[in-house]
């Protein structure tokens, strides 16, 4: 997979935004049709848990991700529940073994094991942002989440598998 950088997910955000929103609802339907068992657990009850806005926050950042890998490797084929399954566990695996007291310190260990780090970084923005501001989209709560669902989306997009994350 070829490296998806921040000047395409720029330009990903940019055309978004200008999009109208019927387009915008091209767009998702586009990405339902292209990943429906991605879409259909964007969706699911696993995220009950997030309030209205930060499970509408999820789904335009995943519609992001999955927009700008495909702009730069092409179309995916459709992933796979048990894909989306090993990847998330993986990935709460690694946030639960870090000892770092701070959620953006937590965070680092994805960093040295990624290929996508602009992707990655994205991710990681989008839930930080407005850490301290009370009015933020993303709650305290909701960070942990969003974040492991947008890393588990890019693991499954840019074809990273549970194997090749453990060395075996």
């Amino acid at each position: 997979m070829k490296f998806v950088s921040e000047k395409d997910i720029d330009a990903t955000i940019e055309a978004l935004e200008n999009y109208s929103d019927e387009q915008y609802e091209q767009q998702m339907e586009a990405f339902a049709e292209a990943q429906p068992v991605i879409f259909a657990w964007l969706f699911s009850e696993e995220f009950e848990l997030l309030t209205e806005d930060e499970r509408g926050y999820l789904q335009y950042l995943a519609l992001i991700a999955w927009k700008s890998n495909e702009k730069v490797n092409g179309p995916v084929g459709a992933v796979s529940e048990d894909e989306i399954g090993e990847a998330e566990e993986k990935n709460y695996a690694m946030l639960e073994a870090t000892t770092a007291k701070k959620f953006r310190d937590r965070l680092n260990p994805f960093f040295e094991e990624t290929s996508q780090e602009d992707l990655l970084a994205f991710a990681e923005d989008a839930v930080l942002e407005s850490e301290d501001d009370p009015d933020a989209i993303v709650s305290k709560e909701g960070r942990e989440p969003i974040f492991i669902a947008i890393k588990t989306l890019i693991d499954v997009l840019t074809g990273v598998r549970v194997i090749e994350c453990l060395g075996v």
